[in-house]
């Protein structure tokens, strides 16, 4: 014997049996899915919104610092992109993560610029760092992704041409809370941007 549940506009939920054998569910009469021996079959399905949220890009033209705000509770990876992004002077670009303010201090990893010779790498604990070095000329592209293991600890990996070299960077913070914010800004807090945008997704 199968069940059909269907939520009724008029009546309710409504079960009714016949033989096939399955269990469907239905939302006024149209069946929406399907359990059956075989498996689990989805009829229809339309999602609210994308699974992945993209935030709104800001340009990077002016000001010492780019803030995301308002990241919900249950993001689990976040994505910050940069196009074409310069400040006005050589102070290394870093990004900050917070929950309630910003958290300046407590980061550990590394970041190198990649040539056809040596590279050279700069340990961090202020952010996660774009490069290890670099003139106000240079422009970024590339991306952060920040993945969280629990308890308020996120891990970051970085790519990105920046100017004449290829960089990668990787490193961890451990928040005090929930991370409900982000900024891009300078390790100075002083020079200004003055090209570009960024943007973010998370999901």
């Amino acid at each position: 014997m199968a069940v059909t549940i269907n939520a009724s506009t008029s009546n309710g939920l409504v079960q009714t049996a016949d033989t096939s054998g399955s269990i469907q569910l239905q939302s006024n009469g149209t069946t929406v899915a399907t359990a059956q021996s075989t498996g689990f079959q989805i009829s229809t399905y339309t999602p609210a919104t994308s699974l992945i949220t993209s935030g709104t890009a800001q340009a990077t033209t002016s000001g010492t610092s780019i803030q995301f705000t308002g990241i919900p509770s249950w993001v689990k990876r976040i994505t910050v992109m940069f196009n074409n992004v310069s400040t006005s002077g050589t102070s290394l670009v870093q990004l900050q993560l917070g929950s309630g303010s910003y958290t300046t201090s407590g980061y550990n990893g590394s970041t190198g610029n990649f040539t056809s010779g040596t590279p050279a790498a700069t340990t961090f604990s202020t952010g996660f760092a774009t490069s290890s070095g670099g003139s106000a000329a240079d422009a970024r592209n590339g991306a952060f992704t920040l993945t969280t293991l629990g308890g308020n600890i996120w891990v970051c990996t970085g790519q990105f041409s920046v100017g004449a070299y290829f960089t990668f960077g990787t490193g961890q913070v451990a928040l005090s809370g929930t991370l409900d914010r982000l900024q891009i800004t300078t390790v100075n807090g002083t020079d200004t941007f003055d090209l570009g945008s960024i943007n973010i997704l998370y999901e």
